[in-house]
């Protein structure tokens, strides 16, 4: 990745700015840095600023901070495991600079670890093989991590980018998460409870009667978030690997310029390769969550490591959906997590015994239509600060809701207050609360009954009466109503 592509992707300039930077820099040359600023896409302290908090690539095997054995035995694998020839394949797949990569190589064929094949056709350079004993030094090295491809960084700089790229460092304001629900109809009250709550990066818990809305809501959050975050494809911690960047969970900048000329871009290897542009994470699990998947998971065939969930999170957020309802007791993750929320620090361990620390910069949001009080104890729900209830929708905001619903179903037309009022009324009769999921579940089965009966698109009370019977078991519509539609 380019710097214009990173420009890009922080909405610090467009991909038409960077296309017609990259044509100023096909005639005149210079860098793509200096064209944007003379164009006025940027300004100079502006790319300083975010220059600096680029990772950089190293510029020797010293400043990768891994020792050479490590990176040689990882070159050998990705040899051996990929059947790579070129220098430039090897770098690619290590995400390292050629430079480095040529060091690499050196260092190899000294120690008679490899020897050159000719050169490869299309100048693409010279080509390399293993020998007998690079093969060997190969195999063990697999057989002691089957760990290849790009290579790790260590954990000091894992930890100082974690602190770098921690959530209360993003400016998250009322007009943003007012943006983040724009689809979605959110009471004002809530967007001014839930914008400090996120800009805190401190645990959060929504909880509402079921329907009402909690889950869309919690999701919605993810659009808040608008920095480019830097997620390590792996991490050197004591000699053993754990694998960071998750292409399930993890979402990478794709901003390219249209431009062919993006070839030339500046700093194409000013960027460490190691690192992946990406999108503050926002993960969701549910009923699926264990404890084991909260701690490091060791691949005992493998012999490397997974980071937990919320290390994967780091830098955005961890939703845990239905909380209450895990395989997992919420005591039981309450105390793996009890230390962790409060101080801002977990604690793992290897299993080699080597303890290490990592910033718990994931914001956790437990969501559930549980009643709080049934799911912790005092204790846990103060280290909870920020608790919104998802409140059944105010009349005039369950209006609105109906309105946009009936609109979006080809029922706009045929929905006014006489159609709303007379479904208050009868949910009212029915002692049923009001809730924002009601308007789809009933519109979806009044628009199903028309299209069974071949009658016009319509509030038609006996569909609207048998939609009503279906909100519960036992629901007391008369029985046979759509039956008696003629």
């Amino acid at each position: 990745m380019r710097i214009g592509e990173l420009l890009v992707a922080a909405r610090l300039v467009t991909p038409d700015d960077v296309d017609a930077a990259l044509q100023l820099q096909s005639s005149e040359g210079g860098s793509i840095g200096q064209k944007l600023i003379e164009i006025g896409a940027i300004d100079q302290a502006t790319l300083d600023k975010f220059s600096h908090q680029i990772p950089k690539a190293p510029v020797s095997i010293a400043e990768t901070g891994i020792s050479e054995t490590e990176l040689l035995n990882l070159l050998l694998k990705t040899v051996l495991s990929g059947g790579l020839e070129t220098l430039a394949a090897c770098a690619d797949a290590m995400r390292l600079p050629t430079a480095i990569m040529a060091e690499l190589f050196d260092s190899g064929v000294r120690n008679q670890l490899f020897n050159g094949l000719g050169q490869a056709m299309g100048g693409g350079g010279m080509r390399y093989g293993l020998t007998e004993k690079g093969r060997k030094r190969a195999v063990e090295a697999l057989e002691a991590s089957s760990y290849a491809g790009a290579a790790p960084v260590t954990l000091a700089s894992y930890t100082h980018w974690l602190e770098l790229q921690k959530v209360t460092n993003e400016n998250i304001d009322w007009a943003g998460i007012q943006a983040a629900f724009a689809d979605l109809q959110v009471a004002d009250a809530f967007v001014d409870q839930i914008g400090p709550a996120i800009r805190s990066g401190r645990p959060v818990l929504l909880y509402c009667p079921p329907g009402n809305g909690k889950t869309s809501t919690a999701q919605r959050l993810s659009r808040v978030f608008k920095d480019v975050i830097y997620v390590p494809h792996a991490v050197m911690i004591d000699g053993q690997i754990m694998r960071v960047f998750d292409p399930d969970v993890h979402q990478p900048v794709d901003n390219k310029p249209k431009s062919a000329l993006l070839t030339v871009s500046l700093f194409a290897e000013d960027f460490d390769q190691r690192w992946v542009a990406c999108k503050r994470p926002f993960i969701v699990t549910g009923g699926e969550l264990t404890l084991e998947m909260l701690d490091l998971r060791y691949e005992p065939t493998a012999n490397f490591y997974e980071a937990p969930l919320h290390v994967k999170a780091a830098g955005g957020c961890l939703l845990i959906d239905d909380f209450g309802r895990q395989i997992v007791s919420p005591t039981a993750l309450l105390n793996r997590w009890i230390v962790p929320l409060e101080s801002r620090v977990d604690y793992m361990k290897l299993h080699t015994g080597k303890s290490f620390k990592l910033p718990f910069e994931a914001i956790v949001i437990f969501s559930t239509n549980l009643a709080p009080a049934d799911l912790m104890d005092p204790a846990f729900l103060r280290r909870i600060p920020y608790k919104l209830e998802v409140g059944a929708p105010p009349l005039a905001l369950y209006k609105r809701i109906w309105a946009d619903v009936s609109a979006a179903n080809g029922l706009g037309a045929a929905f006014n207050d006489a159609v709303f009022d007379d479904i208050v009324a009868k949910l009212t009769a029915r002692n049923v609360p009001l809730a924002a999921y009601q308007p789809r579940f009933l519109i979806e089965q009044i628009v199903a009954a028309c299209r069974f009966k071949a009658m016009p698109m319509g509030f038609h009370v006996e569909f609207v009466d048998y939609a009503l019977s279906n909100l519960s078991i036992g629901g007391d519509a008369p029985p046979g109503t759509l039956a008696k539609v003629a």
